[in-house]
């Protein structure tokens, strides 16, 4: 329901900058805190590598999923902008609760908890925002979302680096609350500058302010919290609700299969493929939380060298940092290289740039693999840098790609269900990712295990992803004529020519 029609370019900018710096704070607070969650859990409540790494996981499934019923607040209930603050509030909220550092286990549940309602409250809210601005300016979306990214990584990295260091000299609780107070940094950018997206938001946005539908709503929000709180404390419950939802997306796959028109079954097939490569890239992508934070943790050294000469340092938690540095250094180049081959009249791709994508993952934790293997000894943080690389900008390749597979080869009457089931659907891998990093588990105490004893360890869990990567390329590669027959189809149904832009 966004007047569009009374939009200037100025107008649109300054909407835009609003959402855009509420979602640089709340991505500065999701990602300080996901720096030192897993070092908390482990070296401050004294969890095991393997239920720390559950419990990681569950959360993934549920954040992930959680925007689903957010949008749907957002759209018919209470409105976008309404829905996107509430959020905003609720994970403020949620990181002070972990600010607290009571050394509880509860206290830690409920503080997750009210995270993950926070995150499906505002996540779906503040990118539909940005779409109803720039809706009807097609030429625009892009641009908008490119920037709409880039803010995520700046905020992640600034916190990946800030949190950890503030850990380190004033303990747990004030880098949590940090994070909440980046919050309501937020929160106060957007009371001041509210005004300029006024004419912005869903139906509801446009109108009074329903007051039972307010209370139904915090209710259910209540509802939610006591539910998550189960499922986090209950790790063969949230394994039933991680099968069951995935069981769920499967079974809705088919029957949307099944009741699709005959033209559109070949851009469904492409669609189910492609989000399938995703999932697979997200049980790598979870690594970096888990598997990757304790080898940082436990044999990696810290101090970047160059020829002897000492020139920075980080902790565990801020090699995590590494991936939003890499994502902003190639994201341009990585434009600039489509824009090359579209001059030479070459558009590569979405199947082939996943290709691509898993080749770069496959060598990334090849690097991770031959560093351990090698080593008797903590190894340089180098290999930290140029594996991340590699798997960032394989994330470029993947992951960024996979909203635009659901817009450009699911029918339009389906694309919002889509939507939501490739959110749970990579909220099911990164579940599955935490129990693969399981397999790097090291039972005893933290600072009780050597550096001989852990690195065979972390280079056997790399040398199995390594394979899995490698064996997922190959499949991706004999899959390849399939693609591009569905695709052609594709197009061919729609009246566009094969390979085309759209």
């Amino acid at each position: 329901m966004t007047n569009t029609s009374s939009f200037t370019h100025r107008s649109r900018v300054q909407s835009f900058a609003v959402v855009l710096a509420i979602e640089l704070w709340e991505r500065f607070g999701y990602y300080g805190m996901q720096g030192i969650l897993l070092l908390y859990m482990v070296q401050r409540l004294n969890l095991a590598d393997a239920q720390a790494n559950v419990l990681l996981g569950t959360l993934s499934a549920v954040i992930y999923a959680a925007p689903a019923i957010g949008g749907w607040v957002g759209d018919a209930v209470l409105g976008s902008r309404r829905t996107m603050l509430l959020g905003a509030a609720v994970l403020a909220l949620g990181y002070g609760v972990l600010g607290l550092d009571s050394g509880g286990q509860l206290t830690l549940f409920v503080a997750l908890a009210i995270v993950a309602l926070g995150n499906g409250l505002f996540k779906a809210n503040s990118a539909n925002l940005v779409r109803r601005i720039y809706e009807g300016d097609n030429a625009q979306i892009d641009v908008a979302f490119t920037y709409y990214y880039m803010s995520i990584n700046i905020g992640s990295m600034v916190s990946l680096l800030l949190t950890p260091w503030l850990q380190a000299r004033l303990g747990w609780g004030p880098p949590f609350g940090v994070c909440a107070a980046g919050l309501v940094f937020g929160l106060a950018c957007y009371g001041f500058f509210r005004k300029r997206l006024s004419t912005v938001g869903s139906a509801p946005d446009f109108s009074p302010l329903v007051w039972g539908r307010l209370v139904a709503v915090l209710a259910g929000m209540g509802v939610f919290v006591a539910v998550v709180v189960s499922i986090l404390g209950s790790p063969m419950l949230g394994r039933i609700c991680v099968w069951v939802a995935a069981i769920a997306v499967v079974v809705a796959w088919v029957l949307l299969y099944r009741r699709a028109a005959p033209q559109n079954r070949p851009g469904l097939r492409l669609a189910y493929l492609l989000i399938v490569q995703t999932m697979v890239y997200f049980v790598f992508y979870q690594q970096m939380v888990t598997s990757l934070t304790l080898f940082a943790l436990r044999d990696v050294r810290s101090e970047f060298t160059l020829f002897g000469v000492p020139l920075f340092s980080l902790s565990a938690g801020q090699f995590q940092a590494l991936n939003p540095v890499w994502i902003m250094l190639a994201s341009p180049l990585l434009s600039w290289g489509y824009g090359q081959l579209e001059k030479r009249g070459y558009y590569l791709p979405v199947a082939e740039k996943f290709i691509a994508g898993f080749s770069l993952v496959a060598l990334s934790f090849l690097i991770w693999w031959w560093s351990a293997a090698q080593s008797v000894a903590p190894i340089s943080p180098w290999v930290m840098f140029w594996a991340y690389g590699a798997l960032s900008v394989g994330e470029l390749l993947i992951s960024a790609l996979g909203l635009a597979v659901v817009a450009r080869y699911v029918p339009l009457n389906i694309g919002a269900f889509m939507m939501g089931s490739y959110c749970v659907s990579n909220g099911v891998a990164m579940y599955l990712g935490s129990m693969v990093a399981n397999m790097a588990a090291v039972s005893g105490a933290v600072g009780g295990e050597t550096v001989a004893a852990t690195l065979p360890v972390y280079a056997s869990l790399f040398r199995s992803l390594f394979f899995l990567a490698v064996g997922c390329t190959v499949v991706f590669v004999v899959c390849l004529p399939f693609t591009r027959r569905w695709d052609a189809q594709h197009h061919a149904a729609l009246g566009i020519k094969a390979g085309a832009k759209g």
